[in-house]
């Protein structure tokens, strides 16, 4: 379990490792909001609890290209890992079909690489789509795509406690984290997987 490491605003800006969470605030670089006292961590000189939510003590600006990075992990995610084009789960696709990334609108014709502009797609309808517009070859995209904020983007790869889910309410409001949640429960009833996001930007808290 890692700690939900919070902003000076009290804006969520990820999950981290229980040990770097604690060096934060041994350094005072961070206040501890929730902790786990079941959970004990003795130095020479200290004894602290397990903290489950920090603050930072200074503001932190997180670049835009660190808050929503388009990588497949996040975009994946972000379509519940099923195909946009004939909606089938990465969970039944068969034999050599994989998930792909389609840019809707082709880099070829002036598409770019943006949330706006890319969908989840099974090889097999990338393929057919290839270098045309939707429309083009009689194909919908199912949902519209569009950018997520970087708290569903979180959530969506790793799993957080209640009492950290209690600070993500706080700052995205009560209809974001049920959101959230239900995307958990229809994941669960999918037996969708929670790959652990490789991008952890923890040289922003140093």
């Amino acid at each position: 379990m890692g700690c939900l490491a919070l902003n000076a605003s009290f804006e969520p800006l990820t999950i981290l490792p229980v040990e770097r969470a604690l060096r934060l605030v041994l350094e005072r670089k961070a206040e501890v909001l929730e902790a786990d006292d079941a959970r004990i961590f003795r130095s020479e000189r200290s004894r602290i609890a397990c903290p489950l939510v920090i603050r930072l003590k200074r503001y932190v600006h997180v670049p835009r290209r660190f808050r929503r990075q388009v990588t497949n992990t996040f975009l994946f995610a972000r379509d519940g890992y099923r195909c946009q084009y004939c909606l089938r789960h990465r969970g039944t696709l068969r034999g050599r079909e994989f998930l792909t990334r389609d840019h809707i609108h082709p880099l070829s014709r002036g598409g770019e690489n943006t949330w706006e502009n890319v969908t989840t797609a099974c090889s097999q309808c990338n393929n057919r789509k290839g270098n045309h517009l939707p429309d083009e070859c009689g194909m919908i995209v199912h949902s519209v795509p569009r950018e997520p904020n970087y708290v569903e983007l979180v959530w969506a790869v790793r799993r957080v406690t209640d009492v950290q889910a209690k600070y993500i309410a706080m700052f995205y409001g009560e209809e974001v984290l049920e959101a959230l949640r239900r995307h958990d429960r229809e994941a669960e009833a999918r037996g969708a997987e929670h790959p652990q996001d490789g991008e952890r930007h923890l040289a922003l808290l140093a």
